[in-house]
């Protein structure tokens, strides 16, 4: 494993200006990130420039060196992970016959793999539907290059919870503090459990309407037809030009309440992209 000299001569620096360990640890932690050292290197090598050494080298070690790091292990270890990317540590180190620690080196230092959770999308789509996708957002592009002004025709829709209140995220809860001030504290929250569900439409120019569903309200199909008929009084008096033109078009996704046939009410034709989730529909003067 490299020497972390840099980061031993800082907290060699540390001592020598008379910081405490507390802040010789978070200047280390800032200062490096996820490079730091662990807080007990941090620790053990404070205490022992504090105890007056001078050398930041490592001692040297007796014995016999180590075998467990060599290539034949290594591509043990490869060969381990491409076949299961969520398998542990410590199944590693049980599978090979080597230290968890000597497994936790080699797959930082040697194959450069690091565990991340995976990330949270709303839904995986098969290669099909992503092949959709792209069709109708090339048939969307090439339908705007040939008429700029179609964007400013669209009124999207939708629906969403919104609560009484959000925790903060800790970057919004972020502030300055000078190096001696102690750092801010915060009371745990949880999301409120008072919600309402809001249904918004908008355009390139703003909010065309927007209302909250009565509490207890089921989003139905029935109710979305008067939903509806709302927005289409909302275009009329906002936007006026929209409705003289008679060629607005509202975009929303294939909810089942959307999709009913119920909602042809509003317009003569209707495309329908169930696949990629999403609905457009074409609307004059109703």
């Amino acid at each position: 494993m490299p020497e972390k000299l840099e980061q031993r001569y800082c907290i060699k620096f540390c001592v020598k200006l008379g910081d405490s360990q507390v802040e010789t640890i978070r200047k280390i932690q800032q200062a490096f990130a996820d490079e730091a050292m662990s807080t007990t290197q941090i620790k053990e090598w404070y205490n022992r420039f504090k105890d007056g050494r001078t050398s930041v080298e490592s001692e040297a070690r007796s014995g016999r060196p180590s075998t467990s790091r060599n290539e034949i292990v290594i591509d043990q270890l490869r060969t381990l992970v491409m076949q299961d990317r969520r398998i542990t540590i410590r199944e590693l180190a049980d599978e090979v016959g080597i230290s968890i620690g000597s497994v936790h080196s080699i797959m930082k230092e040697d194959l450069g793999f690091r565990r991340i959770s995976a990330k949270f999308v709303p839904k995986l789509l098969t290669i099909e539907q992503k092949q959709l996708r792209l069709e109708i957002a090339q048939d969307m592009l090439e339908t705007v290059n040939s008429d700029p002004s179609f964007l400013n025709t669209v009124i999207t829709g939708d629906e969403s919870w919104v609560y009484g209140y959000d925790p903060e995220t800790k970057l919004q809860s972020s502030q300055w503090k000078h190096p001696t001030s102690p750092r801010p504290k915060k009371a745990r929250q949880v999301r409120s459990n008072v919600k309402v569900m809001l249904t918004v439409f908008f355009d390139s120019s703003g909010v065309v309407h927007h209302e909250y569903a009565p509490h207890g309200t089921t989003i139905t199909k029935k109710y979305y037809q008067e939903v509806l008929r709302r927005l289409r009084d909302a275009v009329r008096r906002k936007r006026p030009d929209l409705w003289a033109a008679g060629n607005w078009q509202l975009h929303h996704d294939n909810a089942p309440a959307h999709s009913s046939h119920l909602i042809e009410f509003l317009g003569q034709t209707q495309h329908t992209c169930a696949s990629s989730g999403s609905l457009l529909s074409r609307h004059g003067s109703v």
